[in-house]
């Protein structure tokens, strides 16, 4: 993948050529790819210290305007929305009239399947700001995947053509505080239909993407019916995040981070009136709606992992080659060279857990690939861990230390409080350390391949 993330592409990263019928790229792909790794060496490694910068400083909750002049770049050389399969592309063609002749080829994608598009997100993965750039992060995609897939055409001329087009941010408001969510039908939260408009009521948190100053819409998941049978209870409701009650109360942090400038929040919906048009697919559809959205979600979380595995590995191996002890470099001791060949074993492994499982998701769809996508879920976390804590360890740079409270050091045994000083490795860390306590706390749960 592109270059070392130092800011020079003097030392690339290969992306191998692998065997047919296990994944390897397509030519399309080969050539998104050749086209994406230059993207990535000329204008996100170089520019991540700019990014990194800006989200510590007192201006952090705004948006760096290097930020939308790079999302036009990647825009003009067909870098956009490849995260939208063809068959959906398919469908929502009567999208294109409403946007610039300039925008059309773009809008829908390359027509790739999920398979093919595995490659590509594994090498945005590779920075934590790259994603956006390309308008492929989370939670954007999902929630346009949610108004390609069950929005209505008003819902999606108001929403999704903003949103494929990169002008506006959107959340997803599921999670809550008082219960445990991962198990949605735990969602308290209130939907309630009142004339021609629904009335929600809700404290939820880990909201993310609230605190983007451009998020205008929330995707809302709440109780029409308590009544119904367990799992019709739940409904989806699209939430403009101007609406009065709506309040953003602050901003969560993971290790110490706070992710800025995108954030993840803790947001109040206090007796918040829209218009009955703005529900999503029909009351009780709610349950329904979040595992159609799970499905890919969950394998665009586990590619990008593998990008930021692949990422600290090569990190590792090139501070092996220019740091010396007892009298040679680290890359010529047999000890560290165990060590580094482990992790590319384990990395190889959870790759192809993940490319297996987005060929099922294109072959058989999501239902019927869960528990190839359940593996993936766990496995790419997990990994990426080990493989950016041996980065770590093989980096031997000074240390920053980051808050951790005893109750989390002792229910998740982190084995120190200090990540590294190296900027790439310390984000990298805290985001995979964050999606592997996901899987933790939903793996061994009976409704593991339900909402999470």
């Amino acid at each position: 993948f592109g270059s070392s993330g130092s800011g020079s592409s003097s030392q690339p990263w290969v992306v191998k050529s692998r065997a047919a019928g296990l994944g390897a790229p397509s030519a399309r792909v080969q050539q998104l790819l050749g086209a994406l790794n230059q993207f990535m060496a000329e204008h996100v490694y170089p520019n991540e210290h700019v990014f990194e910068e800006h989200a510590s400083g007192p201006n952090r909750w705004t948006i760096h305007p290097l930020n939308e002049e790079l999302k036009q770049k990647a825009k003009a050389v067909g870098l956009w929305n490849l995260w939208m399969p063809a068959g959906m592309a398919a469908k929502l063609q009567h999208l294109l009239p409403l946007v610039p002749q300039s925008e059309r080829s773009t809008l829908l994608g390359g027509g790739l399947s999920h398979l093919e598009y595995a490659h590509l997100c594994a090498v945005m993965g590779s920075s934590l700001w790259a994603p956006e750039l390309f308008n492929c992060s989370a939670p954007d995609t999902g929630n346009m995947e949610v108004l390609a897939k069950y929005g209505t055409p008003e819902q999606q001329q108001t929403w999704l053509v903003p949103l494929l087009r990169g002008g506006i941010r959107s959340c997803f408001a599921m999670t809550e505080k008082a219960v445990a969510s991962s198990d949605a039908t735990n969602i308290q939260s209130e939907i309630t239909r009142s004339g021609d408009n629904y009335v929600v009521k809700g404290l939820k948190w880990w909201t993310s993407g609230a605190m983007d100053p451009r998020c205008k819409i929330a995707i809302f998941m709440g109780k029409t019916d308590v009544s119904a049978p367990t799992h019709k209870q739940q409904s989806m409701l699209l939430v403009p995040m101007d609406s009065p009650g709506v309040k953003v109360i602050r901003p969560l942090t993971v290790f110490g981070y706070d992710d800025a400038p995108h954030g993840h929040a803790e947001v109040s919906f206090d007796n918040v009136t829209v218009p009955a048009s703005n529900l999503l697919l029909g009351e009780g559809r709610g349950f329904e709606i979040a595992q159609g959205r799970l499905g890919p979600g969950r394998l665009h979380h586990c590619m990008r992992l593998i990008g930021m595995a692949e990422r600290a590995l090569a990190l590792a191996s090139q501070r092996a080659l220019q740091r010396v002890a007892f009298g040679r470099p680290l890359a010529a001791q047999g000890g560290l060279r165990e060590v580094l060949a482990r992790q590319r074993i384990a990395l190889e492994g959870a790759r192809l857990l993940v490319l297996n499982a987005s060929e099922a998701l294109d072959s058989v769809g999501h239902k019927a690939a869960r528990g190839e996508i359940a593996a993936a879920k766990v496995a790419a976390p997990a990994v990426a861990l080990q493989v950016i804590d041996a980065a770590i360890q093989v980096s031997h740079t000074p240390v920053r230390s980051v808050e951790v409270t005893y109750e989390m050091t002792l229910n998740l045994a982190m084995p120190s409080n200090s990540v590294s000083d190296h900027p790439s490795l310390s984000c990298l860390y805290c985001q995979s350390r964050l999606l592997h306590i996901h899987t933790i706390c939903t793996v061994h749960l009976p409704c593991c391949f339900a909402v999470t």
